[in-house]
């Protein structure tokens, strides 16, 4: 369902209306807290969003949950291989510095050592978790987190990725092994919102992206001297691939990039036609769905469907043509927190999700459906009230698993009815 943010014209007979309206907006961050705007800003409800104003589907499929294992304020998680039809090992971070295995089939947490230290605060701390492409033989990983400054960068932070050999699996003492720097945000900046720092491999295994947030400045977003508000696209090694969109410009931090004019992408994912889709939060209204292509500028903070935190009003897409517009957005905010494309494997729990985007949401506390066809076009299908802030969803061979966000977090196994 494409939703856009309406433009007022202020009058005495609708300003009393307008006013009320703003007291209704909801910040679309994923850590109100964090978000450098007036307290009184943070606490508006419009993200609260129900399911029950979704549009209904007489094929919507229903499920029960299973709870597998709890957490501390979890931020991601993916999935070993898995080649004997067994429950799925998982690898879950928490965003204070912990990353465990989990074992699906017992709910069985095993502690990984050897994790950086990271700057935990605000929107920070161990962030995204993948594998490599070749894991099956090299047991490498990538990690997200998040970096603090020394000298004259004290106080001040930016993401960071790195890759590390994951030994000992299935012992009661797996670490982290070989860890090398592969890429970080430049500059670190002060603040501890909007770092992004989702890692996604291409289908081929080729490419790293990274989504790099533009921490909370707007400008940077827009800046081609800073990596802040683009998203990456580098070898596994961090070198820069000479077919970037701006790799023949003979500036470093320009040649990372793939795509610019970011604000907070929390979810990257290809489809299996192998185009590359990215949910991002927008400011007070104006969330963002999106079909990242090469050398494409998305606007922030030039344009967005939704209004500054101080209830001011941005441009729309509609008005800047040569900015790219998202396919979906969304008015009140779901604040969209991460993104997996479902695919049947061995299992084949949901299968009216099949080559459906499955998207958590955070102010939401739902499961977001979105579907979309060969002609680039996306819509909201199907959303699912959860009642609790869901901070990661997963597509695992046919099986979805979602992690709640914040203390106590479950994560959780969908079973079809």
């Amino acid at each position: 369902m494409m939703m856009t943010n309406k433009k007022y014209i202020s009058t005495p007979l609708i300003l009393p209306l307008i006013i009320a309206a703003l007291l209704f907006s909801a910040s679309a961050c994923s850590n109100p807290s964090a978000v450098n705007t007036d307290a009184d800003l943070t606490e508006y409800k419009e993200g609260q969003a129900s399911a029950k104003d979704s549009a209904a589907s007489t094929e919507k499929p229903a499920f029960a949950t299973k709870t597998v294992a709890t957490f501390n304020e979890p931020w991601a998680m993916t999935a070993l291989p898995n080649t004997n039809d067994e429950p799925p090992t998982l690898l879950v971070t928490q965003k204070t510095g912990e990353l465990f295995m989990v074992d699906t089939a017992t709910g069985t947490k095993t502690e990984v050592s050897g994790v950086p230290t990271v700057a935990y605060g605000g929107q920070g701390g161990l962030g995204d978790i993948i594998l490599a492409s070749d894991f099956a033989t090299s047991n490498v990983i990538y990690l997200s987190y998040i970096e603090s400054g020394t000298g004259a960068y004290d106080n001040k932070f930016g993401a960071k990725v790195i890759s590390a050999k994951l030994s000992g699996i299935g012992s009661a003492a797996p670490s982290l092994q070989s860890i090398t720097p592969i890429w970080q945000q430049t500059p670190k900046v002060k603040g501890q919102g909007h770092y992004s720092h989702r890692l996604l491999f291409s289908p081929d295994g080729r490419y790293l992206y990274i989504s790099s947030g533009e921490r909370q400045e707007k400008t940077p977003a827009q800046d081609m001297s800073v990596n802040l508000g683009k998203i990456i696209r580098l070898y596994p090694d961090g070198s820069v691939p000479a077919d970037n969109p701006f790799a023949n410009e003979n500036k470093e931090i320009k040649a990372q990039f793939w795509t610019t004019g970011h604000r907070n992408v929390l979810g990257m994912a290809f489809d299996d036609s192998g185009r590359l889709w990215a949910n991002e939060m927008g400011p007070r209204g104006g969330d963002e769905f999106n079909l990242i292509e090469k050398g494409n500028n998305y606007g922030w903070p030039l344009v967005s469907n939704g209004r500054n935190y101080s209830g001011t009003d941005i441009p729309d897409h509609d008005t800047r043509p040569d900015l790219t517009a998202p396919k979906v957005t969304w008015t009140p905010v779901i604040s969209p927190s991460s993104l997996s494309i479902y695919s049947a494997g061995t299992h084949n729990d949901f299968p009216a999700w099949q080559g459906n985007a499955l998207i958590s949401g955070l102010s939401s506390k739902a499961l977001i459906i979105v579907s979309f066809d060969d002609s680039n076009s996306a819509s909201e299908r199907y959303r699912y009230d959860m009642g609790k802030r869901i901070r990661s969803v997963l597509n695992v061979d046919g099986q979805v698993w979602l992690l709640e966000d914040g203390d106590a977090a479950k994560l959780l196994q969908l079973l079809p009815k």
